[in-house]
């Protein structure tokens, strides 16, 4: 009989690690580590509900998962180290492990992360899961009346940290030929961001753990582009989206912080076909108004360590709509989803539609399923609902299911022992878990 389930999802952006049966992981950490500019060697990141002092200010880091695959085993295995002995303390021997890997992972990162398990860690058993199947038996569970629970079939569309998947699930299994992928997630937005911020007022390009802290808490979708665009080039109050960030000093505050967060509520003020007042104003006034402000940025750029946003607020998330505005060949998430739909049996189109699961880090910019159920609408078909589901917690939903399944009375029997990986290899155990 197993003592404990380690439960690990293994995310590019962040690792949620805890004990099976659990509600919560018990810890959260950046999957990385990183050198700060007053350190000489790399460190372990602390976990994210803490308030860790350190100075995060043009910290170098390093990564072992790129563009959502493991690249870098050694170094995966050193986070791993700390996280077992330091954080979980649990002894992998005696324990077993549900691990979460992202869809279409080749064979040979399929190789290496069960040398990683079984070798280097040694641990009893493992069973590997993929995010969209996890996230789809815990909305079955939370509401057992609900279309999911009774059709047993979702479209689980992830946005995480290195590319978002509109996934078909039927019957707790992810129907793997049906599932699309857009190469965005969150690096990609906060790099657009970076680029942005650095073009206008200040080089930021070394910061990214600033701006993700930025793009988290000023970040918002855009219900009406082409309005916001006009709003945003408005000057003074008429401007809805200006607000100001605070760089971080180094002396009072190491970390950055909005100047004012009442300000950077204004635009949720909008509303439906909404445009402020005074928008054919006078053009000398205009012409006033631009003269001043040029010289208010110039001494702020000097005197001040802050940086204004406006438009940047919108654009960035507007990315994973339109990614063809980066440059890149690829559909966006409205087309992505009916494309995903469209793969699986006729029969299951309608409920498909009707039980579409949002969860991933980039789903928790505001009005983000809004948006997408604005975009969806004129693409599905009349007489089908399209009914949208965002997670409590769109970081913690896959951990959650993961626990769920680990806590199972059959999941010690689904998983590959030490002795069978000995005996059979990765491959031949592999096929266990992709029926």
């Amino acid at each position: 009989m197993q003592t404990n389930v380690v439960v690990l999802d293994n995310g590019g952006g962040l690792i949620k690690a805890g004990l099976g049966g659990e509600r919560d992981p018990s810890t959260i950490i950046p999957n990385c580590l990183y050198r700060p500019l007053s350190s000489k060697k790399w460190l372990h990141p602390s976990p994210t509900s803490s308030d860790d002092p350190t100075d995060l200010t043009s910290a170098a880091v390093r990564r072992p998962i790129d563009r959502g695959y493991l690249i870098n085993p050694d170094l995966q295995r050193d986070i791993w180290a700390h996280l077992f002995s330091s954080l979980l303390h649990i002894t992998p021997a005696q324990s077993s492990l549900l691990l979460t890997e992202p869809l279409f992972a080749i064979p040979s990162i399929q190789r290496a992360t069960d040398e990683l398990v079984f070798e280097d860690f040694n641990f009893s058993a493992l069973y590997v899961a993929d995010s969209p199947s996890l996230v789809h038996l815990y909305e079955a569970s939370r509401r057992p009346t609900g279309i999911v629970s009774k059709a047993q079939c979702s479209v689980v569309v992830d946005c995480g940290f290195s590319f978002t998947h509109a996934a078909p699930v039927f019957q707790n299994f992810t129907i793997n030929y049906a599932a699309k992928r857009i190469d965005l997630g969150g690096k990609a937005l906060t790099n657009f961001l970076k680029e942005l911020v650095s073009y206008r007022s200040v080089n930021v390009m070394d910061e990214t753990f600033l701006m993700d802290d930025v793009k988290e808490k000023l970040c918002f979708v855009s219900l009406d582009v082409p309005r916001d665009l006009r709003i945003a080039k408005k000057y003074g109050k008429d401007n809805l989206f200006r607000c100001t960030y605070v760089l971080p000093d180094g002396v009072e505050h190491t970390k950055g912080f909005v100047k004012d967060p009442a300000e950077a509520q204004r635009y949720l003020t909008l509303t439906d076909g909404d445009f402020p007042a005074q928008v054919g104003t006078n053009k000398d006034l205009d012409q006033l108004q631009v003269t001043e402000k040029r010289e208010d940025r110039k001494r702020v750029d000097l005197t001040k360590n802050e940086f204004e946003l406006s438009n940047e607020r919108f654009l960035v998330p507007e990315m994973i709509f339109h990614p063809a505005d980066l440059g890149m060949n690829q559909a966006g998430l409205a087309e992505c989803i009916v494309r995903a739909v469209n793969s699986c049996h006729p029969h299951l189109h309608p409920v498909l539609y009707e039980s579409i699961i949002l969860t991933g880090g980039s789903t928790l910019f505001p009005r983000f399923a809004e948006r997408i159920e604005r975009e969806l609408r004129p693409l599905v078909p009349d007489c089908y609902r399209v009914n949208i589901t965002s997670q409590e917690d769109p970081i913690l939903g896959v951990w959650r299911g993961g626990s769920l399944l680990a806590s199972s009375p059959d999941f010690e029997a689904m998983c590959v022992t030490k002795a069978e990986y000995e005996e059979l290899g990765s491959a031949r155990c592999r096929r266990r878990f992709f029926h």
